[in-house]
């Protein structure tokens, strides 16, 4: 497991082949930053804030606007790019403590710059039982949720997985979002808590063939994220049907792994499923975002994960902001809320 950049100066000695890296010219920074600080806030006319978003977007040079847009447009990309160099708000408040939107925030730049990246590579949706639907989420230590294996967490090592959501037919990895978008508001105060990736065609390449057919079987059962069994189940286990964590061509392979816990149905079954993680940590490279940077991120190219780090709750705890999109809402019709589009079950 390697880490490819601490800050925006750093560059790696070697970059894999699914990491990319898109780095914002001065004068693009500025001019974005300034525009994004006149849009102020998101409206309650989200449609018409990604609409502006748009615009101002579309302002950046021709060369770092095609890096973003074919970051979502292809197949064979990166399944990971860190934007850097992006404008940041002049002054931040506290960290929430309770893992929600603050209250105190005056600016909203950061809010535009995870929208407006978004808007490129997709349609962001919010999902009524992860941060009760919102399209911004705010990623935030919170001590109740330290050793859980949610974006509260921070005294475990969270496990390589994909985001995913409870839905009634049976299958998690369906209607879950096809990009994550992370972007830093704060880092952590030692600067050591990364997001660290796995390729599903790196973790491929390097299984045994006998596991990664056993992968390919439907030999597995997803647990529903913690967020959904906290709120939803009283805690117990929410199962898929059988499914395997390994789908699609051999060029092209699909992965997915809830955080939650996965329930193997065989000896054989478990035996694989810990060599993946075992692969997952050799193949996996990793981050440190600082402010100004942020990740995008193929939910079914690869895995993230996020090892241990201290949080202190004094208000200057590590803070993202973290958006689900998907490439069209349309597949994905039967979830939709009656009160908002945007928003589903």
């Amino acid at each position: 497991m390697s880490i490819l950049a601490d800050h925006a100066e750093a560059a790696p000695a070697a970059v894999p082949r699914t990491f990319a890296r898109i780095t914002l010219p001065d004068r693009a920074r500025d001019r974005l930053g300034a525009q994004l600080a006149e849009a102020g806030e998101p409206g309650p006319d989200i449609d018409r804030s990604m609409t502006r978003y748009l615009q101002i977007f579309a302002g950046l040079p021709t060369d770092t606007l095609q890096q973003i847009l074919d970051f979502g447009r292809h197949v064979d990309t990166a399944g990971v790019a860190l934007v850097e160099n992006l404008p940041v708000d002049e002054h931040l408040p506290d960290t929430p403590a309770d893992g929600g939107p603050s209250r105190d925030k005056r600016s909203f730049v950061a809010e535009g710059v995870l929208l407006g990246l978004s808007g490129l590579i997709g349609e962001p949706m919010g999902v009524r039982t992860e941060k009760a639907g919102q399209l911004v989420h705010d990623v935030i230590p919170v001590q109740g949720g330290a050793r859980t294996q949610t974006n509260e967490g921070s005294e475990v090592f969270l496990n390589f997985h994909s985001d995913i959501m409870h839905d009634e037919i049976g299958r998690y990895d369906i209607a879950n979002p096809d990009f994550l978008v992370l972007s830093c508001l704060r880092a952590d105060h030692e600067g050591v808590a990364a997001t660290h990736y796995a390729d599903a065609r790196d973790i491929s390449a390097a299984l045994a063939p006998e596991t990664l057919q056993t992968l390919r079987s439907p030999l597995f059962r997803l647990n529903a994220p913690g967020s959904y069994t906290r709120r939803v189940t009283g805690g117990q286990d929410a199962l898929s049907e059988p499914v395997p964590l390994i789908s699609g061509s051999d060029d092209y392979p699909e992965i997915a792994v809830s955080a939650n816990g996965v329930r193997p149905l065989t000896s054989g079954a478990q035996a694989a499923l810990e060599q993946l993680q075992e692969v997952c940590g050799a193949v996996a490279h990793g981050v440190r975002l600082r402010p100004g940077q942020a990740l995008l991120i193929n939910n079914r190219k690869g895995v993230p994960a996020r090892p241990s780090f201290t949080a202190r709750y004094d208000g200057r705890d590590r803070w993202l902001q973290r958006t689900y999109v998907r490439r069209s809402l349309w597949s994905i019709r039967y979830r939709v809320t009656p009160e908002n589009r945007r928003v589903h079950y």
